[in-house]
């Protein structure tokens, strides 16, 4: 049974606000726990009205305070929008408070437009020392030498394992040589996907931190009782994609019947290829679909996204994930408003 895991991004949904995005991602992230995930990662964007995690380890340590055993993370942080000082005290904090429960994944985009990203008031050229930082901020989690003059308090010794995530070949060539754990965007990124996991795992040299690579591949999944009812709901992140294809982004939308009205034929055509990995469908069509995804991709570990509008159907298509990845083996393990649900539609 290969481990599977969440990504979040808290989703704003059209008529609500961030404060209920946040609410809803804690019980989700206690749903997760209880249905047998092992790691719920949270992601950091910026100037996006659809997405309330731009303070990632803020949200970090409000999901690990409501949960007990899973692993609670970033998927990721960007690290050029920070100093590797601040982050490591950040994340410091959060293994004092939640201790071997914490991850943290880094990212070299600036999850965001360049206007805002120099409103973050880090260098535009940040990426470029991407690498240094990445050592800078592993160093800080080692014990600390005699005499070194710069710690991170807290930080300093503990140790917090460090993930590099990507989209393209250059991540994954970095966590080979760094010998790192690589996690790959395949829900936005689907082109390079092969492509870096094959070069991750042949060029990875053994490192303090990892003895042997560990890939994760990102999917998304929204599933439902039906094929029909799926592919409704992933009509609202097909609306999210469109709005980032012209440069507008906006909060989730309700899902539609027919999307005809809404892109055009070339929107189309992007947002499709753009999501053409995603999987879609009832839980036979997601068992035979996340079976062919594993396969081609070998990955360690698949960790999934569902921007689904409505809260309860979102905690549906994990449910449902959750069956047919062998996480949940029987009826009676299904949490009870799942049971509840089925009952009533029988009656």
């Amino acid at each position: 049974m290969i481990p599977l895991s969440v990504l979040d991004l808290a989703p704003v949904v059209a008529g609500s606000d961030a404060a209920h995005a946040l609410r809803n991602t804690l019980d989700l992230a206690q749903h997760a726990e209880r249905l047998g995930f092992k790691r719920y990662w949270l992601a950091e964007h910026h100037n996006m009205p659809g997405i309330a995690s731009a303070a990632t380890s803020v949200v970090i340590g409000y999901v690990a305070a409501g949960t007990e055993r899973i692993r609670v993370g970033s998927g990721g942080v960007m690290l050029p929008n920070h100093s590797p000082l601040v982050i490591a005290e950040q994340f410091g904090t959060l293994e004092s408070l939640y201790p071997g429960r914490i991850d943290l994944g880094l990212g070299r985009a600036p999850g965001t437009d360049q206007r805002t990203m120099h409103a973050l008031r880090r260098d535009q050229g940040g990426a470029d020392t991407f690498p240094q930082d990445v050592a800078d901020l592993i160093a800080l989690f080692r014990d600390a030498e005699p005499g070194q003059a710069i710690r991170a308090v807290p930080g300093t010794g503990l140790h917090v394992p460090v993930w590099l995530l990507g989209s393209s070949l250059y991540s994954a060539q970095l966590a080979a040589a760094m010998g790192l754990p690589f996690a790959f965007a395949s829900h936005f990124a689907p082109d390079q996907l092969l492509d870096a996991m094959q070069l991750y795992r042949k060029g990875f040299q053994p490192s303090d931190s990892l003895g042997a690579p560990y890939a994760i591949a990102a999917v998304s999944i929204v599933a439902a009782d039906t094929d029909l009812e799926a592919q409704r709901l992933f009509t609202s992140l097909q609306q999210q994609f469109i709005a980032l294809q012209r440069g507008r982004p906006i909060m989730l939308q309700p899902p539609v019947d027919d999307m005809c009205a809404i892109w055009t034929p070339r929107e189309r055509f992007g947002v499709e290829h753009t999501l053409r990995l995603a999987i879609v469908g009832g839980p036979d069509t997601v068992r035979r679909k996340l079976a062919e995804f594993r396969s081609i991709t070998q990955a360690d570990e698949l960790i999934v996204t569902a921007n689904v509008h409505d809260h309860e159907a979102r905690k549906r298509s994990y449910e449902i994930v959750a069956e047919v990845g062998g996480l949940v083996s029987d009826d009676d393990s299904r949490p009870t408003s799942a049971r509840m649900r089925r009952h009533t539609s029988l009656t």
